[in-house]
C-alpha cells in the first residue's frame, strides 16, 4: 500500500483540484483520495509506505485516442512498415509502447496494426512482460481495396465481407472496430477527400459491431465520408479534419449532427498543429496553412457543442510516440483552456474509450492510473512534457528509465 502525497491532485471529477492532496493506494487500486489529513486518518494509512511528491501535481493517468506502434514516426513511416518484416515490426511496436508509457500515457488506442500484432503487445504488456500503457487495440483497419492502409491486411467490399471482417475482429480479440471511411494522406492513390464507403456500408459495420459489444472509431477526413460515419451511428470520428481537394469544407448542419448525436471526435492534434511546417504524407503536401485553418474548425466544433478527446495519431510522420503533450498543447492553441484540455485527456478520453468506469479520474475504486508532474498544468500545460512518475494499475514506471 502506498500513500502519495504530492502538492496537488486533478482528480478529473469535474475538474476538482485538492491543493495538499493526498491518494491511498492499494495494489492496482485506489482506496481513497482527499486532503492529506483525511486520507492519513484512514486505519490502513498507517501501514502505507510514503511516496512524496513535494513540488509536484497528481492527475489521472493520460489517454491517447489515436495511435499507431507500428509507425516509426519518420518522414516515411509507410515505406519503414512496408519494409520491416512482422518481427521487426514487433520490436518497433514494444519501444514504441514504452516511448508512450514515459511520456505518461496510461491507456491509448491502437487503431490499425498489422498482422494482429497489437494483440501481442497488449498480452506482453498485460501479462508484465514489458512496460507500457493498457492499449485498447483493433486489429487491422478496415479498407476497401486498395484503399487507405490497404496494406494492414483487411481489405474489404461487399456487405458481407464487411460482416465477416467484423467477426474475425471479434473472435481475434480486437476491442475496438477501425474503419476507414475516407481515403488518407499517407497512401498513395488514396485522396483523404474521398468517401470509400457509403452510409449503407459503414451501418452494416456498426450493426455487427453492436451485436458483438464493439465500438467503431472511423477515420474520416473529407465531408462525404464525415456525413456518411455521422448517419452510419459510429461511436468516434478520428481526425474530422472537413479536408477537401482546394483546403477545406466544413458544415454547420453536420458537425451540429455529430454534437447532437453524443459522437466523441478524436481530432489528433499533435506536434504539426503546435507547429504547421510542409509536410509530405504519402505523396500529399499539406502546407502550414491548411493545418492553421485546422485550429479554427477545431475551435468551431467545440463551440458547436462536439465532444473533443485528445489523440496524436502517433507514428505517422515526424508524430513522435513520446511527444504527446505537444498534442495537448496544440489543443490549448484552438483556445481551450488547460482545465478542458486536461479533461480531454483523461475523463472524456476515457468515456470514448469506455473506459470511464475504471480509469480517467482519481477516484476510490479506479485502477491506479496516474502521473505526477512537476508544477501546475493547469497553470502550465508544458509541464507535461516531464513526467517525473508514472504509475498504471499500482505499477510504479521511471519515465527516465523506460
Amino acid at each position: 500500500m502506498e500513500l502519495l502525497t504530492p502538492d496537488r491532485v486533478i482528480t478529473g471529477t469535474g475538474r476538482e483540484v485538492i491543493e495538499g492532496g493526498a491518494v491511498l493506494v492499494d495494489g492496482s487500486s485506489i482506496v481513497a483520495v482527499g486532503s492529506l489529513s483525511e486520507v492519513r486518518s484512514r486505519p490502513e494509512a498507517a501501514r502505507a509506505i510514503v511516496r512524496d511528491l513535494s513540488g509536484q501535481t497528481l492527475l489521472p493517468g493520460l489517454i491517447d485516442c489515436h495511435v499507431h506502434l507500428g509507425f516509426d514516426a519518420s518522414e516515411a513511416p509507410v515505406a519503414h512498415m512496408l519494409a520491416a518484416s512482422d518481427h521487426q515490426l514487433l520490436v518497433e511496436m514494444l519501444r514504441n509502447a514504452r516511448r508512450l508509457l514515459a511520456a505518461g500515457v496510461t491507456t491509448a488506442r491502437e487503431l490499425g496494426a498489422r498482422s494482429l500484432l497489437d494483440l501481442v503487445v497488449q498480452e506482453a504488456i498485460e501479462e508484465g512482460k514489458a512496460p507500457g500503457p493498457r492499449l485498447i487495440v483493433s486489429n487491422q483497419p478496415i479498407t476497401v481495396t486498395g484503399g487507405h492502409c490497404w496494406f494492414m491486411g483487411c481489405e474489404r467490399d461487399d456487405h458481407d465481407g464487411l460482416r465477416r471482417a467484423v467477426r474475425e475482429h471479434h473472435k481475434a480479440g480486437a476491442q475496438v472496430i477501425k474503419v476507414m471511411a475516407t481515403g488518407g494522406f499517407m497512401t498513395a492513390g488514396s485522396a483523404p477527400w474521398y468517401a470509400q464507403f457509403g452510409p449503407d456500408e459503414l451501418r452494416v459495420i456498426v450493426d455487427e459491431a453492436r451485436r458483438v459489444g464493439k465500438r467503431v472509431a472511423a477515420h474520416a477526413h473529407g465531408l462525404t465520408g464525415i456525413r456518411n460515419s455521422v448517419a452510419a451511428g459510429v461511436d468516434t470520428i478520428e481526425h474530422c479534419s472537413w479536408a477537401s481537394e482546394s483546403g477545406e469544407n466544413f458544415d454547420d448542419e453536420v458537425a451540429a449532427a455529430i454534437a447532437e448525436k453524443g459522437i466523441f471526435v478524436c481530432p489528433t492534434a499533435n506536434v504539426h498543429l503546435l507547429r504547421p511546417r510542409r509536410v509530405n504524407l504519402g505523396g500529399h503536401e499539406i502546407p502550414p496553412g491548411l493545418i492553421e485553418g485546422r485550429k479554427d474548425r477545431i475551435a468551431r466544433m467545440r463551440q458547436m457543442g462536439v465532444r473533443l478527446v485528445a489523440g496524436t495519431d502517433a507514428g505517422i510522420t515526424l508524430v513522435e510516440h513520446g511527444a504527446y503533450a505537444c498534442g495537448l498543447e496544440g489543443l490549448a492553441a484552438t483556445g481551450m483552456p488547460a482545465e478542458e484540455v486536461i479533461e480531454c485527456a483523461t475523463s472524456r478520453a476515457a468515456q470514448a474509450c469506455g473506459l470511464d468506469a475504471i480509469t480517467g479520474t482519481v477516484e476510490p475504486g479506479k485502477d491506479a492510473d496516474l502521473v505526477a508532474v512537476p508544477g501546475n498544468p493547469v497553470t502550465d500545460l508544458s509541464v507535461l512534457h516531464n513526467p517525473a512518475m508514472v504509475m498504471t494499475r499500482g505499477r510504479v514506471y521511471d519515465p527516465a528509465a523506460v
